[in-house]
């Protein structure tokens, strides 16, 4: 073999080896999406869970609305849907757009059913509502804090997609950007309250 023939071989074999480890970081960074992923989805889990209890214990009191019970219970129902099928593609940006949304559909619904909470006295004093209030929260900060590390990852891996020359192997290989899962609270519910005297 001539000179040339040997400077293009170690070339070409400096390309592969160099795709192979650019392959690899993408597809760690996107096993760790789906790790992280998992941690919010144990959360979603515990707040699903936690939710039949809620709607039960305020049916007792709450028994004229009924429309209330069955928001919150449809909306229980969408959001499991839609993390059954972020679980099964945690880095899609679509499946994790519809549950941002399912997600939010269930906060609302909670939300009126909590503020339906306030004007029943019997209901707001009944001591397992108020536990299983607290423990809805705990699970919401549990999730706020489960989401901020699940974007973490998705900003890692997206840079790393996203910069040349690593771009042309991701593009090549299929890996595209993930999408980051905003808020589940409604933006009613991130406003600082007002004081007026």
């Amino acid at each position: 073999m001539s000179v040339t023939q040997w400077v293009l071989l170690a070339v070409v074999v400096m390309a592969v080896v160099w795709a192979v480890a650019v392959y690899n970081r993408l597809v760690q960074a996107r096993n760790r999406i789906a790790n992280a992923f998992g941690q919010i989805d144990v959360q979603l889990k515990r707040r699903y869970d936690l939710v039949p209890n809620l709607v039960e214990v305020a049916r007792k009191y709450l028994s004229h609305e009924a429309s209330t019970l069955e928001a919150v219970t449809r909306a229980r129902g969408q959001a499991q849907a839609a993390a059954d099928t972020a679980r099964a593609q945690p880095a899609n940006a679509g499946a994790i757009g519809a549950l941002a949304i399912a997600e939010q559909a269930l906060g609302g619904s909670i939300g009126r059913l909590f503020a339906l909470q306030e004007a029943y006295p019997d209901l707001k004093a009944d001591k397992t509502m108020q536990s299983l209030s607290e423990e809805l929260t705990s699970t919401e900060n549990r999730v706020s804090f489960a989401r901020q590390a699940y974007n973490d990852q998705v900003l890692d891996f997206n840079d790393k997609a996203v910069q040349f020359p690593d771009l042309i192997v991701a593009r090549l290989l299929g890996f595209t950007p993930a999408a980051m899962l905003e808020s589940t609270r409604s933006e009613a519910e991130r406003e600082a309250p007002r004081v007026a005297f």
